[in-house]
């Protein structure tokens, strides 16, 4: 849910545009030349048979790439900056399979002798068939191929024929993870058949998990997320499809909401009230808390609060954060309740104690609202941000601080249980959205591309730095914070009452539970986003 997740308020701005695929040729040919043949693509198709759209009968939907993002020579990626179609045009008759693409002849077998005397042939294709150690191939070759590589390919060929997405997109992270780079482009090539940006959950994740895995295919290191930044949508429809994304999943507003009731709580009695937000978007999760406290008996308290964010998400805001000051300013007035707001354009991670301006006298609240993620901790830099600020605050003595994020597990994991990670988390996230907006809803899609399928390449395709979305489970969150000094601060009943409210407008598969005093929102059996409260 961040770079995306966090949609409304807006997230970042910049946008992560999706590389086109590439056919096989220019790697295959990459790889025939740093191990000496001289075979093209073409012979190696011939042999091996693989799945075409063209040999199917019917009409299927062709996998259209969000973006024009193609590879150079270089094995870098280069971003076109007009935008593709991709909304599939699907006819499907009544022979297509669940992934819009049926099943064809292909030669991948799983018959063991048949599968070695494969193996055989891809060597002689690659090597050349003058490879020194060919006269013994026969011989030697049951030994040398590694029991988990001839179990992948096992998986492989029985998953393809099943059209198993999920299993098939599993295996080529493998391949990528393993450094099999054959197998990695046949399964690649296999996906690019299965997948949808229109069609059912899994295939429309995959889309986008396909593109991460090409793009960290063709690239390495930090180039790899330079390389797909691309033009975003206009300012005020990258807004509407944040919104969108805030109206349709509960996500959000059980976050806010949750942090809203722990923030009156501890305020209740406060006559000077300064909240400091460290990512404050378009200032939309504070709208109610001013409402509420303009209700409060007795009157409502000065409020002052501190906006932080970057200059990321002033594109998406149309501004800087003087539309945001402006904006809560005017409904503060509307409200009779004393305001002020403080800006500071910056990034989180940037923040020092001289940018927060405190004040004596003033009861402090610090909101952490699908934000902390985003700051390097001690994997990345040797400053380590992430605690940094953790004990930054806890030095300013608040009486709350308010933390939600994503209850995920994609910091420092190694890529493919990284991999494995993010389709369970998103899988769940996508089948969300399919109980709301039908498949064909043009706002549907642009909500997945520009809100969520960002987050998803980011985090398969690049590392280091570049990687930004590096969420953490709440266990770990329950450390740093520990760690800092904090102790945990009680969640309000009458507001886990009040979200038991808001999800029954929502579908029943939503589920909410409190446990070791932290809110749990989740799919089915997958919590997705968890809250707490310190002080």
């Amino acid at each position: 849910m961040s770079n995306t997740l966090y949609c409304e308020p807006v997230q970042k701005a910049e946008a992560y545009c999706l590389p086109r695929f590439q056919t096989l040729e220019s790697h295959l040919s990459y790889i025939n030349g740093s191990l000496g043949g001289n075979h093209s693509f073409q012979t190696y198709r011939d042999r091996y048979c693989m799945l075409e759209a063209s040999s199917a009968t019917g009409s299927y939907g062709v996998y259209h790439s969000p973006s024009t993002a193609s590879f150079s020579s270089n094995g870098s990626t280069t971003c076109n900056q007009e935008s593709q179609p991709y909304l599939s045009d699907i006819r499907q008759s009544p022979e297509t399979t669940n992934y819009g693409s049926p099943i064809s002849g292909s030669c991948i077998t799983d018959d063991a002798t048949d599968f070695m005397h494969k193996l055989k042939e891809l060597e002689t294709v690659m090597l050349g068939p003058d490879a020194d150690f060919q006269e013994s191939y026969d011989n030697s070759l049951a030994s040398s191929i590694a029991s988990s590589e001839i179990d992948s390919w096992r998986q492989m060929m029985l998953a393809i024929p099943r059209r198993d997405l999920k299993q098939v997109l599993i295996a080529c992270a493998k391949a990528v993870s393993d450094g099999e780079l054959v197998t990695a482009q046949v399964l690649i090539s296999e996906l690019r058949q299965m997948v949808s940006v229109s069609g059912e959950p899994i295939q429309r994740l995959g889309a986008y998990i396909l593109e991460g895995l090409v793009a960290r295919l063709g690239a390495s290191g930090s180039s790899i997320c330079k390389s797909l930044r691309c033009k975003e949508p206009a300012s005020f429809e990258l807004l509407s499809y944040m919104h969108v994304l805030y109206e349709i999943c509960p996500y959000f507003k059980f976050g806010y909401m949750s942090a809203n009731g722990a923030i009156a709580e501890a305020m209740k009695d406060e006559n000077r009230v300064h909240i400091i937000d460290f990512q404050i978007a378009q200032g939309s999760q504070w709208v109610p808390m001013i409402q509420a406290f303009a209700a409060r008996p007795g009157g409502p308290p000065h409020i002052r609060i501190t906006g932080i964010d970057d200059s990321t998400s002033a594109y998406a805001r149309g501004g800087g954060l003087d539309i945001v000051g402006q904006r809560l300013s005017k409904l503060a007035k509307t409200f009779k309740v004393p305001f002020e707001f403080h800006p500071a354009a910056m990034s989180g991670s940037d923040v020092q104690l001289k940018n927060l301006g405190i004040q004596p006298g003033e009861a402090l609240a610090v909101n952490f609202a699908f934000t902390l993620h985003h700051m390097p901790d001690e994997s990345v830099s040797t400053e380590n941000h992430r605690d940094r600020l953790l004990r930054m605050v806890k030095n300013l003595n608040p009486k709350v601080v308010t933390l939600v994020e994503q209850e995920s597990n994609t910091n420092t994991a190694a890529f493919f249980p990284r991999f494995l990670e993010t389709l369970d988390y998103y899988s769940a996230m996508f089948e969300s959205i399919d109980m709301t907006l039908s498949r064909g809803h043009k706002e549907r899609i642009n909500v997945e591309q520009h809100c969520l399928a960002r987050d998803v390449v980011n985090i398969i395709a690049c590392e280091g730095i570049e990687r930004v979305e590096r969420h953490e489970l709440l266990g770990k969150w329950k450390s740093r914070f520990r760690m800092a000094g904090f102790n945990p601060y009680p969640l309000s009943s009458l507001v886990n009452a009040t979200i038991k409210t808001l999800l029954e407008s929502y579908s029943d598969k939503y589920r909410l539970e409190e446990r070791d005093g932290a809110l749990y929102l989740g799919w089915m059996n997958r919590d997705l986003v968890a809250s707490c409260a310190w002080k």
